[in-house]
């Protein structure tokens, strides 16, 4: 992978996560690449919105962040997504996501072919595969990719909204899968997989499905990297939370950021995991740049 500034696509759900004290936008692949234009790699959200006001505002304040938003589609006949959170008292968020909204209707079009073409990399999740029409849109996407193209999956579940097929096939997409420590034993479980330590289950992935690094995300308690030959356990980083919406899409785009520069796990968990804690320390997903953080993030780079 080249080292210097790559174009990275964050693929699936844009929408407004609605707290009580007002809304915030996100969705993993837009958090993620926001994240990713941060760390100084060209970060492109490819998604889809409604022609309403959330819509226009999704595009304007995305743009406002200097994301690339020329790779979001406009829907007229369905709104932009949505999502209500209730944020519980240890800073934990519960989602409610709304259906058969836009994103649920992303569409395969020449514009589309062409970035899956030139990209250097893209992450993309289980939820915005809910829908059929998206669901083919992102294989369609992931086929799509310059061999070579480091592909993430961030598996994601979320209320009911994914099956064992679609968690296989996106499994065997992937140059790396990343799960939280919650997901672990439901998706070991969705596999048929004997109940395990965390480095035995992602062992089991990487063999299944021919992964090269699997990641998972501990919260507070740092993570865990699994490779074929290696593992890498990080301790994580305290902070007063603020709360944790988006700590784990910061978490993927530095991850990734080092893994494409060739990092050794250590580095990668480092960076990741300093990342992850400082978006936990601010409220919402897209907080401004912090550069003395994003130096530290980018340590390994010099």
């Amino acid at each position: 992978m080249p080292s210097g500034r790559n174009t990275i696509v964050g693929l699936g759900e844009l929408l407004w996560d609605m707290f009580p004290q007002g809304k915030q936008l996100g969705g993993a692949p837009a958090n993620f690449a926001y994240m990713t234009a941060l760390l100084g790699d060209k970060g492109i959200v490819a998604s889809r919105v409604g022609t309403d006001r959330l819509g226009q505002e999704a595009i304007w304040q995305l743009k406002s962040s200097g994301l690339d938003t020329e790779q979001i589609q406009t829907d007229p006949a369905r709104p932009t997504g949505t999502v209500l959170v209730q944020v519980d008292s240890r800073g934990q968020p519960e989602y409610r996501i709304i259906e058969d909204v836009a994103w649920d209707h992303l569409q395969w079009t020449p514009e589309w072919k062409t970035l899956a073409e030139c990209a250097d990399a893209v992450c993309f999740g289980s939820l915005a595969q809910r829908a059929e029409d998206s669901r083919r849109t992102i294989r369609e996407f992931l086929k799509a990719l310059r061999p070579g193209a480091m592909c993430v999956f961030d598996v994601n579940l979320r209320q009911s909204f994914f099956t064992k097929e679609i968690l296989c096939e996106s499994a065997r997409q992937a140059v790396i899968l990343k799960l939280n420590h919650e997901e672990v034993p439901r998706f070991a479980q969705i596999l048929g997989f004997p109940t395990a330590a965390d480095t035995t289950t992602a062992r089991l992935l990487v063999a299944e499905f021919g992964i090269r690094l699997v990641c998972i995300t501990r919260g507070a308690r740092g993570s865990l990297l699994v490779t074929r030959t290696e593992e890498n356990e990080h301790p994580g980083f305290p902070v007063k939370v603020g709360d944790t919406v988006g700590a784990g899409d910061a978490f993927t785009a530095a991850l990734l950021h080092h893994a494409m520069r060739g990092a050794p796990l250590a580095v990668m968990n480092e960076g990741a995991n300093r990342m992850g804690a400082w978006v936990a320390s601010q409220e919402g997903a897209m907080p401004a740049a912090d550069e003395a953080i994003l130096k530290e993030v980018r340590g390994a780079d010099s």
